[in-house]
């Protein structure tokens, strides 16, 4: 059976006395996540947004439960599809699960205004990135209060233990922020940010586009197009998502293609002067 490793994990860590717990990404698990909070009593899980500066993204963001039995059903529901990256498992000492919502509350936000951006700590490819590339030196530090974690790696499970579980504070460079981010990752971080930039600054208009289409799909097209032009900067993507939400029927004139021989950053100035002329605000 492909999911025989956590259930031995689960059953050694109960046999140790280890509380069990899931970290469980809510934004594609809702169901999963209903289910649990309505067989949980309140003191057996937390929302990791919540009571943080990113608490208006509670409802996507990830939730940590504990449970009692190695051989929960709802558990073993997940461990049947790991492909589905819903999260992964961790033990702790009984009692600890708020400080394990605290550690990483510690670690969620990363860089400094105003470029700045959520840590996807939750996302189980994130954490086996992370753990492949580290020391084991640097596991404490990185896994907090975590006795061990189990997690799916792509192509199979794997388990990886916490030398010294324990509250550690943030190391000023945090080492595994050095660890690469594949194209995949970067694109699912430049989509929250971008939906919290919307819900924060353009609510009203981002509502109004999600009657007509699928918000996320729409997105992903501008996010695409900010890769084609090469504009990664956060004023740039900030630009280029608010004129889009603002075109009639969302969509960009013709002059915002880039040019012959045209650098990102003079694709992007000639783009913005423009604009500003068009809505008065400078002389073209």
């Amino acid at each position: 059976m492909t999911h025989s490793l956590p259930h031995q994990w689960l059953i050694e860590q109960h046999r140790l006395g280890h509380a069990l717990c899931i970290v469980l990404d809510c934004e594609n698990e809702r169901p999963m996540r209903q289910t649990l909070l309505e067989s949980s009593r309140p003191d057996k899980y937390l929302s990791v947004y919540g009571q943080t500066t990113v608490a208006d993204l509670d409802d996507a963001g990830p939730f940590v439960f504990t449970f009692d039995q190695p051989n929960d059903r709802n558990i073993n529901k997940l461990l049947k599809r790991p492909y589905s990256h819903w999260g992964w498992l961790a033990s702790v000492p009984k009692g600890y699960l708020p400080m394990l919502v605290e550690h990483w509350r510690e670690r969620l936000i990363i860089g400094k205004p105003p470029h700045q951006a959520l840590y996807r700590f939750h996302d189980n490819r994130v954490l086996a990135r992370a753990l492949k590339y580290l020391p084991v030196e640097a596991y404490p530090a990185y896994l907090g209060p975590a006795i061990s974690v189990c997690y799916w790696q792509g192509t199979g499970w794997e388990s990886t233990d916490n030398p010294c579980p324990d509250k550690h504070p943030v190391p000023d460079s945090p080492p595994w922020l050095q660890a690469p981010a594949p194209p995949w990752q970067t694109m699912e971080t430049r989509l929250i940010n971008a939906r919290r930039f919307l819900l924060a600054e353009h609510v009203q208009v981002y509502a109004k586009l999600a009657e007509r289409q699928d918000p996320d799909g729409w997105l992903r097209t501008t996010l695409n197009q900010a890769q084609v032009w090469n504009w990664q900067a956060p004023e740039q993507l900030a630009f280029l998502l608010t004129q889009s939400l603002q075109a009639p029927a969302h969509s960009l004139a013709s002059h915002w293609q880039a040019r012959s021989g045209e650098s990102p950053d003079e694709h992007f100035e000639r783009v913005r002067l423009t604009a500003e002329f068009w809505q008065g605000e400078a002389p073209l």
